[in-house]
C-alpha cells in the first residue's frame, strides 16, 4: 500500500473516533438533563417526604418523631384525615401564618338594624284640606275672613251669601210649617200626613243647600226669612287660598276658600329601587331640619307609591309626622332616616369574605394549621359586615385577614393536583 493511501486511512479513522466520542457525550448530557428535569417535577408536584433514617440520630434530634414508624396509629390517622379533606384545603405552619398575617374571627349572631338616609320635602296633608264651595248660586254680601294665611277655628264665620232661591225656599218652609200646625188637628189622616210631608220636604231642601240645623231653629223662632245665609269654617286650619270678595257672584263651581289642617304633615322622600323591599307601611321614621338644630321628629311610613321614576330609578314614599306647634311648614327640606330591622342574623366581617361577584368564599380554620374553603351565601353588607344567609353557623372559626394569600395557595394546590392526574403529566423516577 502506498504512503498516500495509508495516510488517508489514518485520517479517516481519527475522524470516526472523534465523531463517536462527541455523539456519546451528547447522549449522556441529554440523559442527565432529563433526569434532572424529572426530579424537579417530582419535587414540585409530590409533597416533600423526609428521608428514612437508617443510622443513629444526630445530636439534639433524639426527641423528634420520624416517618420511619410507618406502623404508628398517628401516621394512619393523618393519612385518613388527608383523604377526607375538602378539595382546596391547604396547610400552613405557624411561621407561614405569621409571615402572611393570618388573623381569625368567628361567625356570630346579632340583632341587625340599618339606617336608610334620604332627603324629604314637607307638604300639606291632602286628606286634611277643606275646599269651601256654596251649594246654591248667589252674591257675596259680606266677607268675614279676608286674609290668606290666617289660622281659623272650626265654626268661625267666613262670609254671608244672598241667594233669591234660598230666600224663597225659607218662605216656603215657614208657610209649610204654619200649614202643618193648622192641619195637624184635622180628623183626616191623609191631610195630616200631607202637611207633614210638605214641611219635611222644604226642610230637607234647606239642609241640602247648606243651611245648618241651628240656622233652621233660628228661622223657626223668628218666623221670618233671612235675607242672607252665613257660611262657617268646616275645620281648624290655615287659609291657603281665598276667592270670596264682596258683591261677587258665586256658583257651586267657585272655589272660595282652601283651608288646610297642618296639625299633621306629609313628607315625601325618594328611595332607590334596591331599597324598596325594606320599606313598608307603618315603618318608623325620624326627621331633622337644619332650621331646628338638635330637634328630632318621629313619624311613620303611610304609603309607598307603586311606580318607579324611569329617569332617577327611585320610588316615592310618603311619611306622616305630627305637627302640634305648626313648626313644620310646607316646602321645607328635611333629613330623613328609616330604620330597617333585619332581626337576629349570622354576620361576619366583610374582609373575611372573598367575593368574586358570582360566589362568596370563606376559609374555615381547622386544627393542625389546615384551612378549608367553603362557599357561603351572603345578603346585605353594611357597617363593615355581611349578613350570612347560608353556609356558616354561629361560632365557626374563620380567617379574617390573609385569606387572599391562602386562596392563592389553595388555587395553586388544586391546579397542581389536576395536572398530576392528567395523562402523561406524572413524573416517574427511572
Amino acid at each position: 500500500m502506498t504512503m498516500p493511501i495509508r495516510k488517508s486511512l489514518v485520517l479517516f479513522g481519527a475522524a470516526i473516533f472523534v465523531l463517536g466520542t462527541a455523539t456519546g457525550s451528547l447522549i449522556v448530557y441529554r440523559y442527565q438533563r432529563r433526569q434532572s428535569a424529572s426530579q424537579h417535577v417530582e419535587a414540585a408536584v409530590a409533597p416533600q417526604q423526609p428521608k428514612a433514617q437508617t443510622s443513629a440520630p444526630m445530636a439534639g434530634m433524639e426527641g423528634m418523631s420520624t416517618p420511619a414508624n410507618t406502623g404508628s396509629a398517628d401516621a394512619v390517622a393523618s393519612a385518613a384525615s388527608k383523604n377526607t379533606m375538602v378539595p382546596g384545603t391547604v396547610m400552613l405552619n405557624p411561621a407561614s401564618q405569621q409571615l402572611i398575617g393570618v388573623r381569625y374571627t368567628e361567625a356570630r349572631q346579632a340583632d341587625m338594624k340599618r339606617t336608610l338616609r334620604t332627603v324629604g320635602v314637607v307638604q300639606m296633608d291632602d286628606e286634611k284640606i277643606s275646599r269651601v264651595h256654596v251649594k246654591i248660586a248667589g252674591w257675596v254680601e259680606k266677607v268675614y275672613l279676608d286674609s290668606v294665611g290666617k289660622l281659623i277655628k272650626k265654626g268661625e264665620p267666613l262670609f254671608a251669601l244672598y241667594s233669591p232661591d234660598l230666600v224663597s225656599t225659607e218662605q216656603e218652609y215657614l208657610i209649610a210649617r204654619k200649614g202643618q200646625e193648622y192641619l195637624s188637628k184635622s180628623p183626616y189622616a191623609e191631610v195630616v200626613s200631607g202637611a207633614d210631608s210638605l214641611l219635611r220636604a222644604t226642610r230637607d231642601r234647606l239642609q241640602l243647600w247648606g243651611v245648618t240645623d241651628a240656622q233652621i231653629r233660628t228661622l223657626d223662632d223668628s218666623g221670618k226669612a233671612e235675607r242672607t245665609m252665613t257660611l262657617y269654617s268646616p275645620i281648624d286650619g290655615f287659609v291657603m287660598t281665598r276667592n270670596a270678595y264682596p258683591q261677587s257672584y258665586v256658583t257651586p263651581e267657585t272655589d272660595l276658600y282652601d283651608i288646610a289642617d297642618l296639625s299633621t304633615i306629609w313628607v315625601y322622600v325618594d328611595i332607590y329601587e334596591y331599597e324598596a323591599p325594606y320599606v313598608h307601611i307603618g315603618q318608623p321614621a325620624a326627621m331633622q331640619l337644619s332650621y331646628f338644630p338638635g330637634k328630632n321628629y318621629r313619624g311613620r311610613v303611610t304609603y309607598v307609591y307603586p311606580t318607579l321614576d324611569p329617569k332617577t330609578r327611585t320610588i316615592k314614599v310618603r311619611l306622616e309626622f305630627p305637627n302640634p306647634n305648626y313648626g313644620l311648614k310646607p316646602e321645607m327640606y328635611a333629613d330623613v332616616q328609616l330604620t330597617i330591622d333585619y332581626g337576629r342574623q349570622v354576620v361576619v366581617p366583610s374582609e373575611a369574605v372573598l367575593n368574586s361577584g358570582t360566589r362568596q368564599l370563606v376559609f374555615i380554620a381547622k386544627p393542625g394549621g389546615y384551612f378549608e374553603p367553603r362557599e357561603i351565601k351572603v345578603g346585605d353588607q353594611f357597617d363593615g359586615q355581611y349578613v350570612v344567609l347560608a353556609g356558616l353557623k354561629p361560632r365557626e372559626k374563620i380567617v379574617a385577614s390573609g385569606n387572599f394569600l391562602i386562596d392563592s395557595e389553595s388555587s395553586l394546590g388544586a391546579a397542581q393536583q389536576g395536572m398530576a392526574g392528567m395523562s402523561g403529566m406524572s413524573a416517574e423516577k427511572k
